[in-house]
């Protein structure tokens, strides 16, 4: 069995958007290196509180690499140095002992700090709102079943439909584009029949609520699909781009 460790972790705290932040140094000891980055962070909010201080601020729901709600930048990375990789789902062996790691928040216009390691993501849900659904009649669940999708389709709808929204395409894109999650969020629908009657609206309306949300465009670099958990290829943004202009050719 590994002993356990220390490390010194430098948190960005903030109190809200409009407040200045700053990177704050914690000391952890006797960690183990069986333990989650999230359980480490866990450790350091039960010594805060005991000793009267701020617990940090961070978000997390299932811990399981299923919800997105994780994300933060750990050494200039986002959900950390492990390919594949959802902040929750990263282990302190990952780390050598006695390391200074950095954790701070994704850095967007379109994602408000609200406090320390927690920003508001609810730009990416009013994209998902502006077209990221089927609202023509596809029938019920048995007509669905018996309507045939070739398995390569199939395939590559169910890949799409991996993104779990956590935003760290956004955060790692240098432009702070949302196009990896936008073109995941339209390839999934675009692959099946039932998505088709919608397709180029809906491609239209949520390509442009992503802008209007502040969102960059795309410089095609590929840091995105390098830091995402769930690994959505950037051919995606080339659906997304081909039916965005298909949408706006039938405009004019």
């Amino acid at each position: 069995m590994s002993e356990n460790q220390s490390y010194t972790i430098r948190v960005w705290r903030q109190d809200d958007a409009q407040a200045a932040g700053k990177f704050v140094d914690y000391d952890v000891k006797d960690v183990s290196p069986d333990a989650s980055f999230l359980e480490m962070l866990d450790l350091v909010n039960e010594d805060l509180t005991r000793d009267g201080g701020e617990p940090i601020a961070f978000d997390y729901d299932c811990r399981e690499g299923i919800c997105g709600s994780c994300g933060c930048v750990i050494d200039g990375v986002a959900h950390g140095p492990l390919p594949g990789t959802t902040t929750c789902q990263l282990y302190m062996r990952n780390f050598p002992p006695g390391a200074t790691i950095t954790v701070e928040p994704w850095r967007a216009s379109a994602f408000p700090v609200i406090k320390d390691l927690v920003v508001d993501r609810s730009s990416m849900d009013r994209i998902i709102m502006a077209g990221g659904y089927i609202s023509v009649s596809a029938g019920s669940a048995p007509d669905a079943n018996n309507i045939p999708v070739p398995k390569p389709e199939a395939d590559l709808a169910f890949e799409a439909a991996e993104c779990i929204g956590c935003g760290a395409c956004v955060a790692a894109c240098k432009n702070a584009s949302a196009s990896l999650f936008t073109g995941a969020k339209i390839e999934h629908l675009a692959r099946l029949p039932q998505g088709q009657a919608e397709r180029a609206r809906r491609a239209q309306r949520m390509v442009e609520t992503a802008e209007a949300e502040g969102f960059g465009a795309c410089s095609n670099e590929g840091e995105c699909e390098a830091v995402c958990p769930k690994e959505i290829p950037t051919r995606v943004i080339q659906r997304m781009n081909r039916d965005y202009i298909r949408a706006y050719l039938k405009m004019i």
